[in-house]
């Protein structure tokens, strides 16, 4: 069945490019111009995607992917921003109103292309297992949070990858799931060091793993977990550019924390979640 997208874009050559490469790849391509067009489109006809602007003549991409948001019909409809904004704060608030990815002017279009697939795939699968890795997430991970939680017989470890964004910006689209795959296969191995028959691996985002554990295995897989993940990051950028990078404050690392016990959350895993995702932020 051939996929709907609908690209809601004012430039009117960056709207007749998509929609003319994104027909060649086979999808059903609609293309409006205004935010409001864009609202009432995916109101009407529900894509199974949308790749949105900010900037908008009207109201602007933050708006529309709002009222897609809060609407029943289109609550679910993965949203791409595309848009010549690069400041972090822009990007944060893109995720918080609830977009699905974000990509930033002049792009790539094989790179569009490809997080476009990714964003499909993951609609497809029922959002259970990350396109990239594998692992699961979202409803998968949500479920074994509630039973730990529930049970508080497991220990949590938090691993957050900081600084992708730069990376992909640098590098590049394949280059940057190239290392968070490294990363989950790392991350699974040194897990199964440790393997016991309730242990679990999954991504809280797609940046962001957990591990639930025995809390007796925790130090000892944190502590060699730590290592060889600040062994490796350098290891993930080419040659050339290893011995300037160690300098720069956006590099890519990982930040570990340990949860060892549930009893504070009495069964919410959204407060969990919150401070996990704090704790990455600070």
């Amino acid at each position: 069945m051939t996929s709907k997208i609908l690209i809601v874009e004012d430039d009117p050559d960056v709207a007749e490019m998509l929609t003319a490469y994104f027909r060649s790849q086979e999808y059903d391509v609609s293309t409006v111009n205004w935010g409001e067009d864009g609202v009432r489109s995916a109101q009407q006809t529900p894509p199974d995607l949308a790749i949105l602007d900010i900037r908008l003549p009207d109201i602007d991409g933050y708006e529309v992917a709002h009222r897609l948001r809060t609407d029943r019909r289109t609550a679910d409809i993965p949203i791409i921003f595309l848009t010549e904004k690069r400041d972090r704060p822009d990007k944060l608030h893109g995720l918080e109103i609830g977009a699905d990815d974000y990509i930033t002017k002049p792009f790539d279009i094989q790179e569009l292309r490809l997080r476009v697939r990714n964003a499909l795939n993951r609609v497809s699968q029922g959002s259970l297992t990350n396109p990239v890795t594998g692992l699961p997430e979202g409803a998968l991970v949500d479920e074994k949070l509630s039973e730990v939680i529930s049970k508080d017989t497991s220990a949590l470890l938090f691993v957050s990858v900081n600084n992708m964004d730069s990376f992909r910006e640098a590098y590049g689209f394949v280059a940057s799931d190239d290392v968070l795959r490294a990363i989950s296969l790392m991350i699974s191995n040194t897990l199964r060091e440790f393997s016991h028959a309730d242990d679990f691996l999954g991504h809280l985002s797609a940046t962001d793993f957990i591990l639930l554990l025995p809390p007796s295995n925790m130090t000892n897989l944190s502590e060699k977990l730590q290592s060889r993940l600040e062994q490796s990051m350098e290891y993930f950028y080419p040659i050339k550019d290893r011995e300037q990078i160690v300098h720069q404050k956006n590099r890519l690392n990982a930040k570990l924390k340990d949860v060892l016990s549930f009893k504070n959350y009495q069964g919410n895993i959204e407060s969990l979640k919150a401070e996990l995702l704090n704790f990455k932020n600070k």
